[in-house]
């Protein structure tokens, strides 16, 4: 076991955040929501209360009986703040205007830990409705800002802390030092989360779970599944055996590319061709839902029947990562839908399999930086994210092997050529998607009436939000011409210049 800090989850948009802060500083945490949460124990550190959309003033807000903790050092943030206070006697007030981006710190107490090294001016970020008007007798304030005069607080005698701005948000400049001044010097965690470490343990772990027992796991050719079965393979070696399914919603020749990938990887891998399954399958479906649902019954009836070739398996999979866990459940009780594109939804029950998940406490980048740890090509640890379902959910309306076909060339010229200009890297994750939609052109002499195709590309740190990215002019004029020149049935290409939210990065 490791050191942790424990995140309390109040429901804040922004309560992932706090813990990939945290992690980035080489401290183990975990968050869990304020109803239901761990009794913490010898490895927990420090408790970290997050913000919230409601307010403590409201009838039924989130609460908690916050005394109990207090012997652990804890910071509130924003409503974690003001609900410290106001369990305390403190007074807490709707604020005249709603108190909502850029702030400076115009007084710093230094003289505490909480707040070394942060100069007066420095930025912060405020998102809140209420602010604190009258702090309980033993608690101090350390830091105002021009218009809120309790932007942080000490309760004397403890390492309690209170701050009603956002430290984890990359706006406030400070905000990395101030959650390490937290978590390092005052909880005094021990910053030993790293790849190499975590490689060590979780080998070890699945050595110990798993002995000599088989395990069957479907990959994707992604990052996820792709670091989970290396170190599945590190722990058991030959007792891995790796499905990986062509659903013919791939992008251009990624089953072939997939499966040389994993050559050199030593994973023992079957490619099964099973793209006349899911066709009919999909055949006339049209709403979004209906066609996962059917994309997500074949894979399990071929990966069931595949599966059912190796004998004596007793284990599943898979590559679930910590923010799949964390959404399903939810701040007030546990969540009745897990994300099924994440997870092989009725697989384990219907062979009556248990499921190992190695990487069910990383978050995208952890995953990534494990993979280098395990020397995984960047070939495929820099690969864009890509959905389960494929190109089933970027085709809107039916498909057909022939709509496939359109939008496998679209994509491949837009992919290549964010590869070809350097551009690639650039980009969380890009893709093309095929419209219900017909429009009149003209080629050469003639009039046409062919199909239109938009182009998304996004900027994120972990798909939770997305902007969209400002590709340069040029490339995507380049880009619209190959593919109205090469793709014989498309006369027209937009660009998606939406953002996540209000919209989402796929379109279905």
């Amino acid at each position: 076991m490791t050191d942790k800090i424990l995140i309390l989850d109040f429901g804040s948009q922004y309560t992932q955040l706090i813990a990939r802060r945290v992690r980035e500083l080489d401290v183990y945490c975990e968050i869990h929501p304020f109803s239901h949460f761990p009794e913490p124990d010898e490895y927990t550190k420090g408790i970290i209360l997050s913000g919230s959309p409601c307010s403590v003033m409201d009838e039924g807000a989130p609460d908690l009986d916050i005394k109990k903790l207090e012997k652990y050092p804890i910071l509130g943030i924003c409503y974690g703040a003001q609900l410290l206070a106001k369990k305390h006697g403190g007074t807490v007030s709707r604020s005249e205007h709603r108190e909502y981006g850029r702030a400076k710190l115009a007084h710093i107490n230094a003289h505490y830990d909480l707040l070394k090294e942060i100069e007066i001016g420095s930025q912060v970020w405020m998102s809140h409705g209420d602010t604190i008007t009258e702090l309980p007798e033993d608690f101090q304030i350390i830091a105002n800002t021009e218009s809120i005069p309790v932007a942080a607080y000490k309760v004397e005698d403890k390492p309690i802390y209170g701050i009603q701005f956002h430290p984890e948000v990359t706006h406030s400049l400070d905000g990395k030092a101030l959650l390490r001044n937290f978590v390092v010097h005052i909880c005094g965690a021990a910053q030993d989360w790293t790849a190499d470490i975590f490689v060590e343990n979780t080998v070890r772990e699945l050595q110990e779970k798993l002995g000599d027992d088989k395990v069957v796991m479907g990959l994707s050719g992604g990052v996820d599944s792709s670091v989970a079965a290396t170190l599945i393979h590190q722990a058991i070696g030959k007792n891995l055996y790796c499905i990986f399914v062509d659903n013919g919603l791939l992008r251009k020749n990624e089953f072939e590319q997939v499966l040389e990938s994993y050559e050199g990887m030593g994973l023992n891998v079957k490619g099964v061709d099973a793209k006349e399954d899911f066709y009919k399958a999909l055949e006339g479906l049209t709403d979004p839902e209906d066609k996962r649902k059917a994309i997500g019954r074949v894979f399990i009836e071929v990966f069931d029947r595949e599966a059912h070739t190796i004998k004596d398996v007793k284990w599943l999979g898979q590559g679930t990562i910590y923010p799949d866990v964390i959404e399903s459940v939810s701040v007030n009780g546990p969540s009745v839908t897990i994300k099924s594109h994440h997870n092989v939804g009725g697989l384990p029950e219907k062979m009556n399999l248990k499921v190992v998940e190695p990487l069910n406490l990383l978050f995208k980048d952890e995953v990534r930086n494990v993979g280098r740890a395990l020397e995984i090509t960047d070939n495929i640890l820099g690969r864009h994210p890509f959905p389960g379902p494929g190109l089933g959910i970027r085709i809107l309306g039916d498909i057909t092997p022939d709509k496939v076909r359109i939008l496998q060339e679209v994509d491949d010229i837009f992919i290549s050529g964010l590869k070809e200009n350097n551009l690639y890297d650039e980009v969380w994750q890009a893709g093309a998607v095929l419209l219900p939609v017909q429009s009149v052109g003209v080629m050469g002499d003639e009039r046409t009436y062919e199909q239109v195709v938009a182009l998304r590309a996004v900027t994120s740190l972990d798909g939770m939000t997305a902007d969209w990215v400002h590709l340069p002019y040029e490339f995507l004029a380049d880009t619209s011409n190959k593919i109205i020149n090469r793709v014989k049935g498309v006369n027209r290409v937009v660009y998606d210049i939406s953002s996540k939210p209000p919209a989402t990065i796929e379109w279905e």
